[in-house]
């Protein structure tokens, strides 16, 4: 196949001929078994717009070093209806915000910020202490239209909960672009690595993420054709999630049915099997999927609210410093929420 793939993001397409492939499946390797496949409960986020909750009942041991996901949207908003998130504090973790459709606006008392468009994403590591504002730009409230993302929540392991705050722009066309082993589907590399196989130099056998990480992780988005499967070489020392944010289909060596809004939570083993319907009801015409995994950090996790912490003290102390201003200040002349 050489047709170019688009999917859910129409700004990030390749002719498949072009990329470097999966490598083919091995007889000695063995796919990585669903061990449950749960629903994301619909609720609403900052002021007001709408989130799919993807881990909700899972538990944290399972997703380490992941803490939270939220699909944001998908939502085609009327003039005025637009919401974003107001200032608000981070310490102790990582917020990766990736875009599908529409647009948000980010700042932060660190000195980050920018316009995050469609397929672009917004790292921000807020270590010690950051606040910051995501919201739609003004043009966007205006206008309504379409919105759809994602947030990611990477903890970061003890030594490094107390880092300065960081902030990465990744723009779509810096994402890494592999195709499958027949050319049938498009796998957009966000973060972490991909073992190609063992054909040729070490820089060739890797394909490598733009997100520069903590903890070794791997974030990505798959678009899988109609009636195709993907079949994606998985480290042995992650974990292993699947998160369909549109479309229908199948996960692991049994078949498990999966849909829009759930999550596919894997067992041991060395690659991920993914199958997409004949019959895609979606109007993006494809399976599309989060593929989410990490090295597990194995420390205590206690969470509340924006801070995500080891211990209870740690979060009344990150609370208290809140407070007090010591994690950041809304600088003068700040953005602010348009409100027409």
């Amino acid at each position: 196949m050489s047709e170019a793939i688009g999917g859910i993001v129409p700004a990030i397409t390749a002719a498949t001929s072009t990329l470097q492939r999966l490598p083919a499946e091995r007889p000695e390797e063995r796919d990585r078994p669903v061990r449950s496949i749960t629903n994301a409960p619909a609720g609403f986020e900052g002021e007001g717009f709408p989130v799919r909750r993807g881990f909700a009942g899972v538990a944290l041991a399972d997703l380490d070093p992941f803490v939270h996901f939220d699909q944001m949207g998908e939502v085609e908003y009327a003039p005025m209806e637009p919401k974003g998130t107001p200032w608000h504090p981070h310490r102790g973790f990582e917020t990766v915000t990736y875009m599908i459709d529409g647009e948000m606006v980010h700042q932060d008392s660190h000195g980050g910020g920018g316009v995050i468009r469609e397929s672009a994403t917004q790292w921000m590591t807020a270590g010690s202490g950051i606040v910051h504002i995501e919201t739609p730009p003004e043009a966007l409230v205006r206008s309504g239209g379409l919105f759809h993302g994602v947030q990611l929540w990477v903890n970061l392991p003890a030594k490094d909960k107390m880092i300065p705050p960081g902030y990465q722009a990744i723009d779509g066309q810096d994402l890494m672009l592999v195709s499958s082993a027949d050319g049938g589907s498009l796998l957009r590399i966000i973060a972490g690595n991909l073992l190609l196989g063992a054909d040729g130099s070490p820089d060739e056998r890797v394909a490598r993420g733009p997100g520069s990480t903590h903890s070794p992780i791997v974030m990505m988005h798959a678009t899988v054709k109609p009636g195709e499967q993907l079949v994606v070489p998985w480290d042995q020392t992650h974990n292993a999630l699947a998160y369909v944010l549109a479309g229908s289909g199948a996960v692991g060596p049994d078949s498990a049915p999966i849909g829009t809004g759930q999550l596919a939570l894997f067992g041991q083993g060395d690659r991920l099997r993914l199958r997409a319907a004949a019959d895609q009801g979606s109007h993006y015409g494809a399976l599309e999927l989060m593929l989410l995994g990490g090295r597990p950090i194995g420390e205590a996790v206690t969470h509340s609210g924006p801070f995500v912490m080891n211990t209870r003290d740690e979060l009344v102390t990150a609370f208290a410093d809140y407070e007090a201003g010591r994690l950041g200040t809304v600088p003068a002349g700040a953005l602010q929420s348009y409100r027409g």
